[in-house]
């Protein structure tokens, strides 16, 4: 799978990218080396990583990619709540952004889960 572009998933996790960068424009300055930077870099792994798995010669390493972007996900999750409760973003925003990583989260599982299925029936075909 070469062509990353035109994952779905990849679409909206580098669109969510781009809506955390615009957010935590509005964190507080004594953040910058802090939570900007940390919910900046594991939202931007997600799409990095998928980009970098499709760009794999087989199915395993993309499986493997997509499965640290899913953790890379998770991370983000837990920094939107943290910025939340910080009163860095209000709980609209975190509402949107939440709905949207929750979204990633369940796209990321379900085309790991057909990779993993199309990998079993490539190998019981071999059998």
């Amino acid at each position: 799978m070469s062509d990353y572009k035109k994952l779905k998933v990849w679409e909206d996790a580098h669109q969510f990218t781009i809506n955390i960068y615009n957010i935590t424009k509005k964190f507080p300055n004594n953040e910058q080396y802090g939570l900007t930077s940390q919910i900046r870099r594991s939202s931007s792994s997600i799409p990095t990583n998928i980009v970098e798995g499709s760009g794999q010669l087989n199915n395993g390493n993309l499986i493997r990619f997509l499965g640290i972007a899913k953790g890379s996900a998770f991370e983000t999750e837990y920094q939107l709540l943290l910025a939340k409760d910080l009163k860095y973003i209000n709980q609209k925003d975190y509402d949107e952004l939440n709905e949207k990583i929750q979204k990633i989260i369940s796209m990321l599982t379900n085309l790991i889960k057909s990779l993993r299925s199309r990998q079993q029936t490539n190998k019981n075909n071999l059998s």
